[in-house]
């Protein structure tokens, strides 16, 4: 339980300085239907701090407390309950498991956390996500103001996790270098896997079998978001995630896809032929979208920032499609008024961890771009979607879907491809297609 306790114990510098009080509440259960729920994930901030992955849990962190720095709130031992869905963590057992100075029952958190909030400046706590969540933490600042006639003050600032946990979260330690390596790994073998299998006849949701049975096998929770199996014209919608159509021959398929091991996300997308070989139309809209990402990869060391390494991707997409007919005119006016958009509609990056789309600000102030420095994982993804109908592009491009995604993460010297062990050439995707 390190690297939980080493977190905590840097959040809890900074409460001292601040005389500040933290407050991370567990993901609610949520109902899929009747009385089955969906599959349980805790929230990542509260696993982040604490490794706890059961819901109806609290964490407080205090750094005015005389006694109590780290609090932890669990569900008590139930026997009865537990037959039917396994063993609690239980109250006596939490704070020797966590590393935290004491537990209670979840069922004293409305009288414990008014206690734990007199006499803090300020409380660190998310609003505006669960609103039951709201009324507690609320219910509990009127509480401790209610207390003020006894000498006692409360709160007067709530700042939002996003400008302290989050982005403690944005620079990895080498715990959460490590697991994202081993999900990039994980996830690398089930985009192989899916190339060999794939064929025309075959179904997207085989495809997806595959993925999901590589990434299980070897230890993975679930996949990191859901996935995207897009065959054919499917591949030119973006989150396009029925996966259920049949291949067929001459077919291109876009995969978007990784698992998510020990909270940590990988994601990956491969662009390939169903019947392992290119047409030319399809392997010059290839070349477009890998010579980009290639260029942004080069791109991204300490010091840049994300949007320098989409300007990059842009610059790259734009001569391709000026090259290849798709668009035409000026170079300089296809940048500055982003006509290539109707090709390539969105960015190129994204932070990764334990969110696929992970926290992190994006610019350190409106408008400034936050620099790029180790530790920190972002996707390279560039893509091209050609319609399929329409007068915005040449009959024999209509219907092309191409992304090419990887996991980078920023080095002192550079950058470190996590996910190189997917094949993205050309010559190397063929291959990999005929097994």
């Amino acid at each position: 339980m390190e690297p939980f306790a080493s977190r905590r114990r840097a959040l809890l510098e900074r409460l001292v300085r601040e005389r500040a009080v933290a407050f991370f509440r567990s993901a609610p259960e949520l109902l899929r239907n009747a009385d089955t729920e969906h599959d349980y994930r805790q929230d990542s901030d509260l696993y982040y701090l604490t490794g706890l992955d059961e819901p109806d849990s609290a964490l407080i962190l205090s750094g005015i407390h005389p006694e109590h720095r780290s609090v932890l709130f669990v569900r008590p031992r139930d026997p009865e309950r537990e037959i039917w869905v396994g063993a609690r963590v239980g109250v006596d057992d939490a704070p020797k498991r966590f590393g935290v100075d004491v537990a209670y029952s979840v069922a004293e958190l409305g009288a414990k956390l008014p206690e734990h909030l007199q006499n803090a400046r300020r409380l660190i706590a998310r609003l505006g996500r669960e609103p039951s969540q709201d009324r507690e933490l609320l219910g509990a600042l009127e509480t401790t103001r209610g207390r003020s006639r006894t000498g006692t003050t409360w709160p007067t600032e709530i700042v939002d996790p996003v400008a302290v946990v989050h982005e403690m979260r944005l620079v990895k330690d080498d715990v959460e270098i490590e697991t994202t390596r081993a999900a990039a790994r994980i996830s690398a073998e089930g985009h192989l896997r899916a190339m060999r299998e794939a064929a025309p006849g075959k179904r997207e949701f085989e495809l997806e079998a595959a993925l999901s049975f590589v990434f299980r096998s070897r230890g993975a929770a679930r996949h990191a978001f859901q996935p995207i199996v897009a065959s054919g014209p499917n591949a030119t919608v973006l989150h396009y995630v029925r996966n259920d159509r049949t291949l067929l021959d001459g077919d291109l398929v876009l995969v978007d896809a990784g698992c998510e091991l020990d909270y940590y996300a990988a994601d990956i997308s491969r662009t390939f032929p169903a019947n392992g070989r290119f047409s030319p139309a399809q392997r010059r809209i290839y070349e477009i979208v890998l010579a980009a990402q290639l260029a942004a990869i080069e791109a991204t060391r300490p010091g840049t920032t994300v949007d320098a390494i989409h300007q990059r991707v842009c610059e790259v997409i734009a001569d391709g499609l000026l090259d290849c007919g798709l668009l035409t005119g000026a170079r300089a006016e296809i940048l500055e008024k982003q006509l290539y958009k109707r090709f390539f509609p969105h960015r190129t990056s994204h932070w990764l961890g334990m969110d696929v789309h992970d926290v992190g600000r994006y610019y350190v102030e409106p408008h400034v771009n936050r620099p790029l420095a180790p530790g920190m994982i972002l996707t390279i993804e560039p893509g091209l979607y050609i319609p399929t109908t329409g007068d915005l592009a040449r009959e024999e491009f209509r219907g092309i879907g191409v992304r090419i995604e990887d996991d980078v993460l920023v080095t002192p010297a550079g950058n470190e491809v996590l996910t190189g062990g997917v094949p993205k050439s050309i010559d190397d995707v063929e291959a990999a297609c005929r097994g």
